[in-house]
C-alpha cells in the first residue's frame, strides 16, 4: 500500500465568511465547501426542527401516554459509546420530565450479541415493562420486537442503522435514515435521535400542561448536550452542520464546568483538561475508556458512570474504566501482532493481498476485533472484517470500510449472492457487523473478496493524505494553533486542518518506546518548531530533509503553552 500526500482543490464558489476571518480559516473553510457564515453559527436556534424527523408523533404520543399512566419503561441500550450515552440521556430526561417507573437494560455482548434478540426480550420481561424504548439499536429487531408483543409490550425503537428490506413491527420508529424520512440530516448518532424525541416528549408534556399539575420543573435538557456530544463524536458519524451545533453546545458546557461528573471524571483520568476539551479529546480520551466496558466486561459500569450524580462516584467508576481500557489496549496489541504474522504467513506482498480482507483467529477477543479491524485496515487501506468465535460456536465479525465504499452494502449484496452464507448483518458506511457459521469462513472471505473487488475501483487502495497546504513561517505559531484548535469542532466529514510542507530535521529521538520526537525547520525557513509523529521509528541517519504532513497544535507542558506539530505523514524521498 502506498500513500501520497495531495492538497485539497483550489475552491472556486463565491463565500461569504465573517469579515475578519484569518486567512488560514478562509482556506481552510472554504476547502470544506463552507460558503456561508450561517455554517459557521452553532447556536441552538440554528438546529434542525424535530417536527420534520419522521415517527415522532407516534413516538411522542406513546410517551406521554407512558409517562403520565406512571407506566413502567425500560430502556434497551447498546454496548458502545453512543449506545451507553444514548441510555444515559433517556434516563436522565424521561426522569427529569417526571416519569415514575423508568430502568434500563443493556445486552452483555458475550451472551446476547447486539440489539433486541428474543434472548434479551426474555430477560426483559422478567421486569415486566409496559414500553420498551431501543436507543441505538432496534432497526433490524425483527424477531425481538415480535417476541416483545407476543409478551405483550409495546416498542419503541429509536435508531439510526440503516434499515434492511423488513422492518420491524414496532409500535412507533424514529430513525432519519428510514426510507423517504424527510430530516434533512441523516447523519444524527443514536444519541442525537434520543435527544430530539426527548425535546418532542417535552414540549408534548409542556402542551398537556403537564409541568405544573404534577408541581415539577420543567428541565432543561440542555443540560444533556454534553452527552451529545460524547456520543456523536465516539461514534464517529459525519459532522454535518446539524452534528456541529450538538457536538459544539456540548462542547461548551463541558468547557464552563457544567458536565456531568462522569464526563469529567473520563477526561480527567485520561489526562484531559476539561476547561480546554475539544472534540479530539471526547475521541480519544472519553470515548476509548468508555467503549471498554461494552469490550470487555458489561456496559452497564460505563452507563452508571455517566448517571453518577457525585464527583466521587464517577470518578472510581472511572478508573475502573480507565483499568479497562488499559487491558484492552494490551489485548489489541497482541492480536494486531498475532494478525500481522499471519499476513506474513501468507508470503504475499501487501500489493497481493486481497482488496477485501478478512481475519479470524480462535483466540481473538470478541470484544476488540472492531478495534483490530480498523488497525488493519489503516495499515493496508482496504476494507477488512476480523473476526472472533463466540459462545455459540458461531464467528462474529467486525467490518470497517475505506472511504468511498459503503460496507454495509457489500454484505447486503454478499448475502443477496450466497443466500444463508451470512447469519445476519447490520451497520452503516464505514462500520458494520456480522455473523456466520464458522464453517462457512473460508466461502465467506473469497465471497467478500470477489464483492470488494466488483465495486471497488483500484486507485482507492492508494491511501490519499489530503493537506490544506503550506503554512508561512508567521503562520507556524501558538497563536495559529490556537485558532485551529478553535475553530471546530472537527471531527468526520469534517477533518481538523492538515498541513504540508519540506522541513530540515535538526534533532529527533524517540520518545515512549515508539514515538518519534523531532525539531524542525522548514527548508525555506528561518525558524524552528517542536515536532511529534506517533508510531513512528526514527528516520534514517542521511535523512537531513523530509516532506511532511501535519497539524499544528497547542502543546502543554507544566502549564506552559507551546506549538507544536503532529506528524500525520512522512516522505523522505
Amino acid at each position: 500500500m502506498t500513500s501520497s500526500i495531495v492538497r485539497r482543490p483550489p475552491v472556486t464558489e463565491p463565500a461569504q465568511l465573517p469579515a475578519g476571518l484569518p486567512p488560514v480559516l478562509q482556506r481552510v473553510y472554504a476547502a470544506r465547501h463552507i460558503v456561508s457564515s450561517d455554517e459557521l453559527e452553532y447556536s441552538l436556534d440554528r438546529l434542525q426542527p424535530p417536527a420534520q424527523l419522521g415517527g415522532l408523533e407516534a413516538a411522542v404520543a406513546l410517551l406521554a401516554d407512558a409517562v403520565s399512566a406512571g407506566q413502567r419503561l425500560l430502556i434497551v441500550g447498546d454496548f458502545d459509546a453512543d449506545g451507553a450515552t444514548s441510555c444515559a440521556l433517556c434516563m436522565r430526561a424521561l426522569r427529569g420530565l417526571g416519569a415514575s417507573d423508568v430502568h434500563y437494560l443493556v445486552p452483555n455482548r458475550f451472551e446476547y450479541g447486539y440489539g433486541l434478540t428474543p434472548e434479551i426480550v426474555e430477560v426483559a420481561a422478567q421486569q415486566q415493562p409496559d414500553l420498551i424504548i431501543t436507543v441505538d439499536n432496534g432497526i433490524s429487531s425483527v424477531a425481538g420486537v415480535a417476541a416483545a408483543r407476543a409478551h405483550g409490550i409495546r416498542v419503541l425503537i429509536t435508531d439510526h442503522h440503516l434499515p434492511g428490506e423488513q422492518l420491524p413491527q414496532a409500535d412507533a420508529i424514529v430513525n432519519p435514515n428510514l426510507p423517504n424520512d424527510a430530516f434533512p440530516s441523516k447523519h444524527l448518532a443514536g444519541v442525537g435521535v434520543a435527544f430530539y424525541v426527548m425535546l418532542a416528549l417535552r414540549a408534548e408534556l409542556r402542551q398537556q400542561n403537564w409541568f405544573a399539575q404534577q408541581a415539577i420543573p420543567e428541565p432543561n435538557l440542555g443540560q444533556l448536550l454534553d452527552l451529545v456530544a460524547l456520543g456523536t463524536v465516539a461514534d464517529v458519524v459525519p459532522l454535518d452542520h446539524n452534528n456541529r451545533i450538538l457536538v459544539e453546545q456540548g462542547l461548551q458546557r463541558i468547557r464552563a464546568g457544567r458536565s456531568s461528573p462522569g464526563i469529567r471524571a473520563l477526561l480527567e483520568v485520561a489526562r484531559r483538561t476539561p476547561t480546554r476539551c475539544v472534540a479530539t479529546d471526547l475521541g480519544f480520551a472519553a470515548g476509548p475508556r468508555l467503549n471498554a466496558a461494552g469490550r470487555l466486561d458489561d456496559m452497564s459500569l460505563g452507563i452508571e458512570c455517566l448517571l453518577a450524580d457525585t464527583e466521587s462516584v464517577a470518578h472510581a467508576m472511572a478508573a475502573q474504566l480507565d483499568g479497562l481500557n488499559r487491558e484492552r489496549r494490551e489485548i489489541e496489541a497482541d492480536m494486531q501482532t498475532q494478525a500481522l504474522a499471519a499476513i506474513r504467513e501468507l508470503h504475499l506482498d501487501p500489493a497481493q493481498l486481497p482488496v477485501g480482507l478478512c481475519l479470524f483467529d480462535p483466540d481473538w477477543h470478541q470484544g476488540v476485533v472492531g478495534i483490530l479491524a480498523a488497525r488493519i485496515k489503516e495499515r493496508y487501506h482496504r476494507p477488512v472484517i476480523a473476526f472472533a468465535r463466540t459462545d455459540n460456536g458461531e464467528l462474529k465479525g467486525s467490518a470497517r470500510s475505506v472511504a468511498g465504499l459503503h460496507i454495509r452494502d457489500v454484505l447486503d449484496a454478499v448475502a443477496t449472492r450466497h443466500p444463508g452464507l451470512v447469519t445476519r448483518f447490520g451497520g452503516h458506511a464505514m462500520a458494520a457487523g456480522l455473523s456466520l457459521e464458522e464453517a462457512n469462513f473460508a466461502d465467506f472471505a473469497v465471497a467478500f473478496a470477489a464483492e470488494v473487488t466488483r465495486v471497488m475501483p483500484a486507485d482507492m487502495l492508494e491511501s490519499v493524505i489530503y493537506s490544506d497546504g503550506s503554512l508561512e513561517d508567521s503562520e507556524l505559531s501558538l497563536a495559529t494553533a490556537h485558532i485551529l484548535r478553535d475553530a471546530g469542532p472537527w471531527g468526520q466529514g469534517f477533518p481538523a486542518p492538515l498541513f504540508d510542507d519540506r522541513f530540515t530535521v535538526l534533532e529527533q529521538r524517540v520518545v515512549g518506546e515508539k514515538h518519534l520526537k523531532m525539531v524542525l525547520r522548514p527548508v525555506d525557513g528561518s525558524g524552528k518548531i517542536d515536532a511529534i509523529a506517533f508510531n513512528t521509528p526514527p528516520l534514517p541517519a542521511a535523512c537531513t530533509a523530509a516532506h511532511m504532513a501535519y497539524r499544528l497544535d497547542v502543546n502543554e507542558y507544566r502549564g506552559i503553552e507551546s506549538a507544536q506539530l503532529i506528524v500525520e505523514h512522512i516522505e523522505t524521498g
